[in-house]
């Protein structure tokens, strides 16, 4: 059998809500219920504003599904759409006090590349996947992630707390408590893990009756971390296939994300470019400032470095920024040797075509 939720896309979420949400709560209805086996259809939209964030496609209600148990999504496939966009946006982003203008790449997506008049001379393999994609926590859990974000915030975290404007669905009794898409949390959500792709299987401790699964923000290509906030973001169909694996998460105390593949999530010439630039980091400031084991500082300058290495081949900054949203990534490289940590930052060369 198989189930789908199809959308317009030339009308806003909040325009047909009961396709879909922008906000996580166990009280959002189903847009659709699916027997375990069946296929499922979703049409998603691309990701939006600081208020909206990520307009999701769903919930999916999984009969059977019950908390305790694990809910095994394989990914069947992702249709990608031919547009995609890569954004700055003031305030957000890995270096948002490094880039604090915005700035944008339009992207035209045709047979399996995005290319770009914003970027000249740059192709990106692509490799299409959910960045935002999980279920819903129950009530216990929603309140308790309230609570712990609520504290982190007052502690000058960086937290996007419940906010009713924009909210989908926008009635009160859940729009002042449903909780915004940005972070991942135990049941996934924004994880924007790019071996997500076609031929994954997501592994989710269900934590709602039905277990309430929704995806969108679909990106078409990403590096490692998505460092600017955003990667080649677009609208794309999504093909799931859901089954339950009873009592599992509760038995073994799985609490957070598990994913499994048996095949490349790209060709291996891109998930392991054969000529690549890199360049490193240590948790050392600029002005020779030593902080002890912070991987943040390490990627943090990794990051800067290559900024700084394309800058040298003719890229602006705002430009450089963006190729290593999409097309690098950065790895952890020394995590034992204290007070540095050491994280490498891998340029593949293929994307250049000049």
């Amino acid at each position: 059998m198989v189930r789908e939720v199809r959308i317009d896309r030339s009308k806003t979420l909040a325009q047909e809500p009961g396709t879909g949400h922008n906000r996580w709560h166990p009280d959002i209805p189903p847009a659709v219920r699916c027997q375990p086996g069946d296929e499922v259809i979703l049409d998603t939209r691309a990701a939006a504003n600081l208020d909206v964030v990520h307009p999701l496609t769903g919930p999916v209600y999984v009969e059977g599904a019950e908390p305790g148990d694990l809910l095994e999504v394989e990914i069947l496939d992702i249709e990608p759409d031919s547009y995609g966009y890569t954004v700055q946006v003031p305030g957000f982003g890995f270096l948002r006090d490094v880039f604090p203008d915005p700035f944008k790449v339009n992207w035209d997506i045709a047979d399996g590349w995005a290319t770009s008049p914003d970027l000249p001379g740059v192709r990106i393999p692509g490799s299409p996947f959910m960045g935002t994609i999980g279920l819903t926590p129950g009530h216990e859990l929603l309140a308790a992630t309230i609570a712990r974000e609520q504290d982190l915030l007052e502690r000058g975290g960086f937290i996007l707390p419940p906010l009713p404007a924009s909210a989908v669905p926008a009635d009160p009794g859940i729009a002042e408590q449903a909780l915004r898409t940005v972070p991942p949390r135990e049941q996934a959500g924004n994880v924007d893990i790019k071996q997500l792709g076609q031929g994954a299987h997501l592994l989710i401790p269900v934590d709602t009756p039905g277990a309430l699964f929704s995806a969108g923000d679909a990106h078409f290509a990403q590096g490692d971390c998505e460092t600017c906030g955003t990667a080649i973001e677009m609208s794309a169909t999504l093909h799931v296939r859901f089954s339950v694996r009873k009592g599992e998460a509760a038995q073994k105390g799985i609490r957070d994300l598990r994913f499994t593949r048996e095949d490349y999530y790209l060709p291996p010439e891109y998930a392991a470019p054969r000529r690549l630039f890199a360049t490193t980091g240590i948790s050392v400031t600029k002005d020779g400032v030593n902080h002890s084991e912070d991987i943040t500082l390490a990627a943090r300058n990794a990051l800067l470095n290559m900024i700084e290495h394309l800058t040298e081949r003719g890229w602006t900054r705002q430009q450089a920024y963006a190729i290593c949203s999409v097309a690098v990534d950065l790895k952890i490289s020394q995590l034992v040797d204290a007070p540095n940590m050491l994280v490498s930052a891998f340029l593949p060369e293929d994307i250049f075509t000049g």
